[in-house]
């Protein structure tokens, strides 16, 4: 008899099915895991082992083979060990087939018989409702599961529970779903009224915002480019449903997902300069999704621009432009998501205070020059807005701030937002925001009245933009006139938009329009 157990296994955000075959037979004691399985995965011989021993159970002094279906792909991860338990309980007659037929098994064993949490446990759930089969899960991932649907959950904290739970012995009771709950003091929450000044880069924020734009702020030390940065999250709209279940399925696979519910909020992701190519874009043995991917529909922040390796800086072009991000190794070629929204900040020069006539640098201004060189062309091409965020002035900061609360900001980036989104329906694929707008639906979309198409073309000519650029701008114009709510991108629309293409820090100037 050959007992089966269905499970699954991660090609990226994808899940596979696979088949768990267990055959217990005549010949010299020995336990073999065969198809394709990693190291993870040819150690569950010994949990599961230790396991059984747990709860009262010996395997038999026979020849046990493993077989893992499909043979030919890559089995990676621990989750494999309770589906080869059950598929060898049954083998032994303890449980019977029946009853496993129509569920999906993932988890980790103990050596004591505890069923450890494992990453993917919301992908599979998904999978599993799409195949109208149940789901047998980690017991504290249960609630996690629940958020595939109506689907018969069974989460067991140990094996021995999910063994009384088919013998009759004990009933497990279907987790609930929980509830999304903002857990953040409101005495605590920071508010885009908190910066004094900068009113040009609270404008291109807002900007940001409400279109899914890039944006590059340069400046020196002190002069509120990470607070800046920080506040974005309070003007960025809540994730829709679709949105939250796609990017809850990606921290489920890096095992980064809060206990018991979806990512409610978008994520703001800040990797310190020293993260390697394989931390921002993924990879690793397992190839695991990285910061851009764990970004996705959120906000990747990174400070200190030229400080990053230039080669994870060059790795982002592709993700910038596709919305996607594709980890190719010997073994493994996934893809991920990652249609994330890029804020990068820097100073003008090492030192910061080119501009400064109290700091002098003696270096300059090829201080300067060689610190911007480190930011290739490309890359600072795929940046929309380029916003220069001056020192304020001591003065400044001595005066109540005035500027408008994050709450006011938030209602105008919303009502932008949702202006866009009735232009785009009928005719927009997975589009949701003027970043993302490519190709002849931009032309459609932008809708240039003459004024603002010879503007464009006028400074397309002078300030010789690259192709991207120019486009870049269009989209830039759309979210401004979006802001507006006006149906047409005037002349004024693309002037704005064209005055976010260039930095002027220092005398090492960074040319966004080139």
């Amino acid at each position: 008899m050959v007992a089966t157990i269905e499970t699954v296994s991660f090609q990226g955000i994808d899940v596979c099915p696979v088949e768990v075959q267990v055959h217990i037979g005549n010949g010299l004691p020995s336990f073999t895991i065969v198809g394709l399985a990693n190291k993870a995965v040819s150690e569950a011989r010994e949990r599961v082992r230790a396991s059984l021993f747990a709860i009262g159970l010996a395997l038999p002094p026979k020849r046990i083979t493993i077989n893992l279906a499909p043979a030919d792909t890559m089995k990676e991860g621990s989750h494999f060990d309770l589906a080869i338990a059950l598929g060898l309980l049954v083998a032994m007659n303890v449980l019977a087939q029946e009853e496993l037929q129509n569920y999906v098994v993932l988890g980790e064993l103990s050596l004591d018989g505890r069923i450890a949490n494992v990453g993917g446990v919301l992908p599979a759930a998904i999978h599993a409702s799409s195949r109208d089969m149940g789901l047998i899960c980690p017991g504290h991932q249960g609630a996690e599961a629940a958020w595939a649907g109506d689907i018969d959950i069974l989460a067991p904290a140990s094996l021995l529970q999910i063994v009384n739970h088919f013998k009759g012995a004990q009933i497990l009771s279907p987790p609930a779903l929980p509830d999304l709950v903002d857990t953040v003091d409101e005495k605590m929450q920071i508010d885009l009224a908190d910066i004094k000044g900068q009113e040009t880069a609270k404008r291109a924020l807002e900007i940001a915002a409400a279109g899914g734009h890039s944006m590059l702020m340069s400046g020196p030390p002190g002069s509120g480019k990470s607070l800046l940065a920080a506040r974005l999250a309070t003007i960025l709209p809540k994730l829709t449903p679709p949105e939250a279940l796609e990017l809850s399925q990606i921290h489920s696979l890096s095992g980064t997902l809060p206990a018991g519910g979806l990512i409610s909020k978008r994520p703001i992701r800040s990797p310190h300069h020293s993260a390697s190519v394989a931390a921002i874009v993924g990879g690793g043995t397992r190839a695991k999704p990285g910061e851009v991917s764990l970004a996705h529909r959120g906000v990747l922040f990174l400070d200190e621009l030229p400080e990053f390796n230039r080669a994870a800086l060059e790795a982002l072009r592709q993700p910038i432009e596709t919305g996607t991000v594709s980890i190719a190794r010997a073994n493994a070629h996934v893809t991920y998501p990652a249609r994330f929204q890029l804020i990068a900040a820097m100073n003008p020069c090492r030192c910061g205070h080119i501009d400064d006539g109290t700091r002098a640098c003696t270096r300059a201004p090829v201080c300067a020059a060689e610190y911007q060189n480190r930011i290739s062309g490309p890359l600072l091409d795929r940046f929309d807005l380029f916003v220069d965020v001056p020192a304020v002035a001591v003065g400044d900061l001595a005066v109540a701030s005035t500027g408008e609360s994050s709450h006011a900001v938030l209602a105008r980036v919303e009502a932008a937002r949702e202006f866009g989104s009735e232009r785009m329906e009928g005719y927009a694929n997975g589009v949701l925001t003027n970043a993302e707008v490519d190709g002849r639906l931009l032309e459609e979309m932008t809708n240039m009245d003459n004024g603002a198409r010879a503007l464009l073309l006028e400074a397309a000519k002078t300030l010789g933009l690259s192709a991207r650029a120019y486009h870049r701008i269009q989209r830039v114009a759309r979210t401004i006139a979006d802001l507006g709510r006006s149906g047409r991108v005037s002349r004024a629309h693309i002037g704005e938009a064209l005055s976010y293409r260039r930095v002027s820090a220092g005398r090492g100037a960074i040319k966004g329009a080139a």
